[in-house]
């Protein structure tokens, strides 16, 4: 996703996914569990974008798909945070809240249901990640996503 598009948005706060030291490269095969609760406030504000973004895209019954929208989920939102030294970071996303800010460096957003998954304040989504990352230069790391929603 561009930086500037304002069509993907985030349910929670940002958690950290995967530490890759590259001098330490070729740790093998990895798991991580994450549970991400969804916000109530960043969907009141998610519908206001939204709603901004579909009126702007002249789509029918903006504030109703703005509302649908912001209420699910679709898929996990990615981006790289790169840590140089102690004293220096480059963010592709505002960090720590994930906001958009302008980098040349897009958002990967795996999709994990052929349609968006309806969930409300407080509902938790449980994801699981699959690491596999190798010495081997001729073999690239591979990743499995999985995950469900959790209701409250």
């Amino acid at each position: 996703f561009n930086c500037r598009d304002e069509g993907l948005q985030l349910l929670s706060d940002p958690v950290l996914v995967e530490d890759i030291s590259f001098a330490e490269i070729g740790k093998g095969f990895q798991k991580k569990e994450v549970t991400f609760t969804v916000d109530g406030i960043r969907v009141e504000e998610n519908i206001k974008r939204f709603d901004v973004e579909f009126k702007n895209g002249r789509i029918d019954e903006a504030r109703k798909l703005a509302i649908a929208t912001a209420n699910s989920v679709s898929g996990i939102a990615l981006w790289p945070r790169l840590t140089l030294d102690d004293d220096t970071d480059i963010n592709s996303r505002h960090y720590p809240d994930g906001g958009h800010q302008k980098s040349h460096w897009q958002t990967v957003l795996p999709i994990m249901s052929p349609e968006p998954v309806a969930v409300k304040e407080g509902d938790q989504i449980a994801v699981n990640f699959d690491f596999d990352v190798t010495s081997e230069v001729t073999r690239p790391p591979s990743y499995k996503i999985s995950g469900c929603v959790e209701g409250i």
